[in-house]
């Protein structure tokens, strides 16, 4: 299923690229935020990706048409903590 990939993507070729043969689209029924730093603290706001790429710990979830870069927590929640830009190649190159 590659549901929510850019066009010419499929998840075999996200396989591929990221060199992790059990990369998975995640369901979208979990909670995603970006960490962000507030007046000297660290803060949470909630994103709405369409989609979510895990590679055993890290994810990519893609928001807006921009790629960010986080792990997967034991409860299935991603923390993000940047943005990789809008290139799904690029962000998975920097996995």
């Amino acid at each position: 299923m590659n549901s929510g990939l850019p066009a010419g993507w499929t998840i075999e070729r996200v396989r591929a690229l990221s060199g992790d043969p059990s990369a998975v689209s995640l369901s979208s029924d979990r909670l995603v935020v970006v960490e962000v730093e507030v007046a000297g603290q660290n803060d949470y706001e909630p994103l709405r990706p369409d989609v979510t790429l895990a590679f055993h710990e890290l994810c990519l979830a893609r928001v807006d048409d921009e790629w960010f870069m986080g792990q997967l927590e034991d409860d299935g929640a991603v923390i993000c903590w940047a943005s990789y830009g809008s290139d799904l190649a690029e962000a998975i190159r920097s996995l």
